[in-house]
């Protein structure tokens, strides 16, 4: 057993001499590949003795920009492994974002599938997944025996891009003691083990996903990786390979409850854990999930890329019960404070914890406008119940006015849910001449179900109040989703304006 360097890309250092599976790479479905730990620690080593090879050192940035594969994660940690930095680049953004991206982190060289180096230009060199040739991958990596770079308390670990309210990506640095500090949280509080298996198929590059890998890995645990999400793969995965712990968004959920049939003749026995993330879940989700996996535990999770980005616990220090809605309870070394808010237990949430930021990469201003002395501003608005626990209310930059009333989209959208027929619902601010903004609701409805405008006009009018009911409501077949597979906002709110100035409203 070899000692622990304290470096990220190392975090199941005490596995890679096993030979149970790490990774079953679920990119080729009809040919799944088994990765053991043992050829996952050779595989990265690899990776990490090429980039010394090619004259690469300490802080440098390395771009992946790909679908999930085990390469991706080859790369991830084997670039760590020698102190470079690497750079996960959402490979649904168009070419100008992900050039932006590329140029704004320096990066010297990307590792990419082939259908993605025309969105790179000519800044970076690509080394191509899969390929044999010069600038292939199979030529570029190089097995042996690799030295691994010891990192200190500021040396970056990862460059992970997130947009602002601006829409520039912005380049968030995390370093490799606050990253371990928290899979080792992680691991502790969710009783994570070796004989747990996980389901990763929300894209790498997302916190949700990479966190999800780190803390399986580091347990002993297996993943199955699927390239994209794919629901009937997803659903299908559960009974062939034993799934213990299922991962995503709220939106795969609300998918793959659509998928009756399928999960009828399905074994879903082996689930312990349904862990959900990145966005409100409403009451009705969870409990038609809690219906399909009776013998599951649900658990919410909290997280914002700057700040670490786990915060919350499932697990409360006097051994109290989570509700269920709750997105936890904080970490050991977590502060917290709720500010601006109507009382000392809501407000925006600002925290201090080993995991949070270095500061944005090379914007100086922005990192000093959201983190002061240590806090950060999340810009997340919380709520404490008597016991500690917390509960998402929702974005500061998502709520609205209409008629001088705050509108928190979270709200509405779990009170349409409600009504029986809705089987998701998204509110969404349109401009509006009289009250600046007015809720637009679009909804999903139940198959087979039968729903108009003015029944989900007079259900929101029934439970809640006046002013937050929808003006105008929009039927989809599917919600659009952004790169994260969360609901494209951005995309609804242009709808939802296009339908304001057709009605004269605006």
């Amino acid at each position: 057993m070899r000692e622990d360097t304290g470096n990220l890309g190392d975090i199941f250092s005490l596995n890679c001499k096993d030979d149970s599976s790490a990774v079953i790479d679920v990119r080729i479905n009809e040919n799944p590949r088994t990765i053991t730990f043992f050829e996952l620690n050779n595989s990265i080593n690899a990776l990490a003795r090429g980039l010394l090879r090619e004259g690469f050192s300490v802080g440098d940035r390395v771009a992946i920009l790909s679908l999930n594969r085990v390469e991706f994660l080859e790369v991830l940690f084997g670039a760590m492994r020698v102190g470079c930095v690497p750079v996960m680049v959402n490979a649904k953004l168009p070419a100008d974002q992900v050039q932006f991206i590329l140029k704004d982190a320096g990066a010297k060289i990307t590792f990419c599938e082939k259908e993605f180096v025309s969105l790179c230009g000519h800044q970076t060199r690509c080394v191509v997944f899969g390929a044999d040739d010069i600038n292939g991958y199979n030529e570029f990596i190089d097995f042996g025996e690799l030295e691994i770079f010891v990192p200190g308390p500021n040396d970056v670990a990862e460059q992970p891009y997130t947009s602002g309210s601006t829409g520039r990506p912005k380049g968030v640095l995390l370093h490799h003691f606050g990253q371990r500090w928290l899979v080792e949280q992680l691991v502790s509080s969710r009783d994570m083990s070796a004989k747990d298996c996980s389901i990763i198929s929300a894209p790498l590059y997302h916190k949700n996903a990479l966190l999800a890998v780190k803390s399986a890995l580091a347990c002993g645990g297996r993943i199955v990786l699927l390239s994209r999400f794919d629901v009937k793969d997803y659903v299908e995965s559960i009974e062939k390979h034993r799934l213990t712990i299922l991962t995503g968004v709220p939106t795969m959920y609300a998918l793959l409850l659509q998928q009756e049939e399928l999960l009828k003749k399905t074994d879903l026995s082996s689930v312990r854990v349904l862990s959900m993330g990145s966005a409100p879940a409403s009451e009705v989700l969870l409990d038609n999930l809690q219906e399909v996996f009776p013998q599951a535990r649900i658990n919410l999770n909290y997280g914002i890329t700057e700040g670490g980005p786990i915060l919350l616990s499932w697990k409360h220090e006097k051994g109290l019960k989570k509700p269920r809605a709750s997105i936890g309870y904080p970490f050991s070394e977590v502060e917290i404070k709720l500010a601006n808010g109507p009382n000392v237990d809501e407000g925006i949430l600002f925290t201090r914890n080993p995991g949070v930021m270095l500061g944005y990469h090379n914007l100086p201003k922005e990192t000093e406008n959201v983190l002061k002395k240590g806090w950060l501003n999340t810009g997340d608005i919380l709520r404490r119940d008597k016991d500690g626990w917390y509960f998402f209310v929702g974005r500061s930059d998502d709520m609205f006015v209409t008629g001088g009333e705050n509108v928190y989209p979270g709200y509405v959208e779990t009170l349409l849910e409600r009504h029986p027929d809705v089987m998701q619902a998204v509110v969404v601010p349109a401009p509006n001449a009289l009250k600046a903004h007015v809720p637009h609701a679009f909804i999903v409805a139940r198959l087979g179900c039968s729903i108009g405008e003015e029944d989900i006009k007079q259900h929101a009018l029934t439970n809640g109040p006046a002013f937050a009911h929808p003006r105008k409501v929009h039927f989809l077949a599917e919600l659009p989703l952004a790169g994260t597979n969360k609901v494209d906002r951005n995309a609804l709110k242009i709808l939802a304006k296009q339908a304001a100035e057709i009605d004269g409203t605006v």
